[in-house]
């Protein structure tokens, strides 16, 4: 796992030592930003199951203004500060403890971008998606991005949410979603 590009490109980033945390293949991280990248330069970011940070840190290393990691795993909190500290992007960056919907209630800033990658046999995508669109409708638009598996791909549209590109990789799929309320 590295970064690919921006401000910290090519700074490897720390890995799980066991299989509890997934992190995002590069091959996947640089298609996510190829299909968002116009989006990141001063967005803020939230970057939702975390796990390593690796989706956040991306954004952060390609010039989002801020990124908000959240996950429920204190291993997993560890390794995002350690991998922030490394990259020397924490001052822009603030780690979170707990569920998508009480997340975006501790975040100072709403997201204009949300990175959503939880585990693929549970169905996180709704409660997370209802969360970012109570978010977004106070500020007017923004974008989920979805990892998911691609034998299970997701809706057209869901909870205000409207799917504007789907791509798989292999056995994860990605989807991006706008949001029109």
């Amino acid at each position: 796992m590295r970064v690919i590009a921006g401000e910290a490109r090519g700074r490897r980033l720390f890995s799980p030592e066991d299989r509890s945390i997934r992190p995002t293949a590069d091959k996947v991280k640089g298609a996510i930003f190829s299909m968002i990248g116009a989006h990141i330069p001063d967005a803020v970011v939230a970057d939702l199951f975390s796990g390593s940070g690796g989706l956040g840190i991306e954004a952060l290393s390609r010039g989002a203004r801020r990124c908000y990691f959240c996950d429920n795993s204190p291993k997993a909190r560890a390794l995002i500060e350690k991998n922030l500290a490394h990259c020397g992007l924490a001052d822009r960056a603030e780690v979170l403890h707990g569920d998508c919907g009480a997340a975006f209630d501790r975040m100072s800033e709403t997201p204009g971008i949300v990175l959503l990658d939880p585990p693929y046999d549970r169905d996180y995508y709704a409660s997370c998606l209802a969360a970012a669109g109570a978010a977004f409708a106070a500020a007017a638009g923004g974008l989920a991005v979805a990892e998911h598996s691609a034998a299970r791909p997701l809706p057209d549209r869901l909870l205000g949410f409207v799917k504007i590109r789907e791509k798989c990789y292999g056995a994860t799929g990605v989807s991006v979603f706008l949001y029109e309320g």
